[in-house]
């Protein structure tokens, strides 16, 4: 391995169906492998040449890759060094998922209509869906964002259904309570799904056309709201922080200035 170059392999703690790889300034060559799982990503810097079955690509920065399970391929940097972020997430996990979209049976799966994308708002998908993974953080949005480059691939070209109109408000309303209960606790969208009898994708769509945010948002937003009667009481911002299960005193202050153009100190002084 090069001096400059780095790796970095993980599985996530989160969701334990998904791996990241990310190699910096790699010069590294590959064999035809294929992969069991279903596997994607970014390419962040170079170019390479990427053969995928009997297709041949080039391949180059800020264009998406699509591997299917089973599809032999290779990926090798045509001059140089090239960076790239990849997913693999389990099949069995995008089979289902796939099945709660599609009404069809989960022992099947809908395939990668294309071996790459060149299109800047996948790239910035991936990529945001990428890093949250790796920060081990938000696990409520890391599952909302993979669902939805899920969705994005699979679900409006395969007749996707439209019945979440259809769905109860009581349904919805547990779940609304169930986070509101839980501020502190890192709750992930299975749990959710089980309060409100629903698949995990119905409660995502259905979720925020009845209450205008995600579960995660609606969560987040909570958490603001119960800070700022906290720190109106004195409360120090670390302790706020802790207690309403944000990563860190950093995470609490980036999303409290995100939704009220104020510091959380500045709010605080205000009142005490």
């Amino acid at each position: 391995m090069a001096s400059s170059e780095k790796v970095m392999l993980k599985r996530s703690i989160g969701l334990p169906s998904v791996e990241l790889r990310q190699a910096y300034q790699s010069q590294a060559c590959y064999h035809r492998h294929s992969h069991d799982e279903f596997s994607f990503g970014v390419i962040d810097a170079g170019e390479a040449n990427y053969q995928n079955l009997r297709q041949l690509h080039r391949i180059q920065q800020g264009q998406v890759v699509t591997i299917n399970p089973g599809d032999v391929h290779s990926c090798n940097p045509k001059q140089g060094a090239w960076s790239f972020r990849m997913l693999f997430v389990d099949s069995l996990w995008v089979g289902q998922l796939q099945a709660e979209m599609l009404a069809k049976p989960a022992t099947d799966y809908h395939a990668f209509g294309q071996d790459y994308l060149s299109c800047g708002a996948s790239y910035r998908a991936i990529s945001q869906l990428f890093n949250r993974i790796a920060q081990e953080q938000e696990l409520l949005l890391q599952e909302e964002l993979l669902i939805g480059f899920f969705e994005q691939q699979f679900g409006a070209k395969q007749g996707l259904r439209s019945d979440v109109e259809r769905l109860a408000l009581p349904q919805l309303a547990r779940v609304q309570q169930c986070i509101q209960d839980q501020l502190a606790e890192t709750v992930n969208l299975s749990e959710l799904a089980d309060v409100a009898g629903l698949s995990r994708y119905h409660l995502v769509r259905s979720f925020k056309r009845v209450y205008g945010l995600s579960p995660h948002a609606f969560q987040l937003n909570q958490r603001i709201n119960q800070a700022k009667a906290l720190l109106r009481t004195g409360n120090s911002i670390a302790d706020t922080a802790l207690q309403l299960g944000f990563a860190d005193q950093s995470h609490f202050q980036r999303n409290f200035k995100k939704r009220l153009a104020l510091t959380p100190k500045q709010y605080q002084g205000f009142f005490v």
